[in-house]
């Protein structure tokens, strides 16, 4: 899993409440569980004009010029700032992997759905909650100033606008630590290998029963 300890990078708005996984990455595209390969389609309803299919050439797919995200100044986004309960519907881990897939690093909401908020963690993706007057600000900002970025310090666990205004997010310390350091929940069993084998070494030596198969 990437690590992640500060960026400044380019916002993309995406001004929709309740956005759920079968937006952020639609259905019959789930037909792998490889974490790569999900961008392409990710937002697939609203980023295209015709029905997309897996297998489809997307770089000969007509593009949505009404689309937020389709517009030239949020090519290369890297945070995503969106509106309120954002990743509801089906608990699909796909949907943190299509928006990582897509660039995305962190996204910025006034609340999300519990289990996306859960699953990107698992991913790499920093999911921080502002509050609502925080994010319309934020989204005027961004509207405004063509190039709009903010700087996201995960140790010190703010949000600075080009200004200099700087905003609080909470994180839980093992949440924290953990995309610090890149470790999802197999990372972190790793760190404990040396006493893992130790353990089923001296399993083996009392147990051999168990390891005769």
């Amino acid at each position: 899993m990437k690590a992640f300890t500060q960026i400044t990078a380019l916002v993309a708005p995406l001004d929709r409440s309740n956005v759920d996984t079968d937006a952020i990455i639609p259905k019959q595209f789930l037909k792998s569980i490889k974490r790569s390969g999900f961008g392409p389609n990710c937002f697939d309803e609203w980023r295209y004009l015709d029905h997309g299919e897996p297998g489809m050439d997307n770089s000969k797919r007509p593009i949505n010029p009404d689309f937020s995200l389709n517009r030239p100044r949020y090519q290369g986004a890297q945070i995503l700032l969106t509106r309120k309960n954002f990743g509801c519907g089906s608990s699909r881990e796909h949907a943190p992997w299509a928006l990582d897939d897509y660039g995305f690093r962190a996204v910025i909401a006034p609340s999300f759905a519990d289990i996306f908020f859960n699953n990107c963690y698992k991913n790499g993706l920093l999911p921080i909650v502002l509050g609502e007057e925080i994010v319309d600000k934020l989204f005027k900002e961004t509207e405004a100033n063509e190039g709009y970025r903010l700087s996201i310090d995960l140790e010190k666990q703010t949000v600075t606008t080009p200004s200099g205004e700087s905003f609080g997010f909470d994180i839980t310390e093992h949440r924290k630590h953990c995309l610090l350091n890149g470790l999802d929940e197999i990372g972190l069993t790793l760190q404990h290998a040396d006493e893992i084998k130790a353990f089923e070494a001296k399993r083996k030596q009392a147990q051999p029963w168990l390891f005769n198969a």
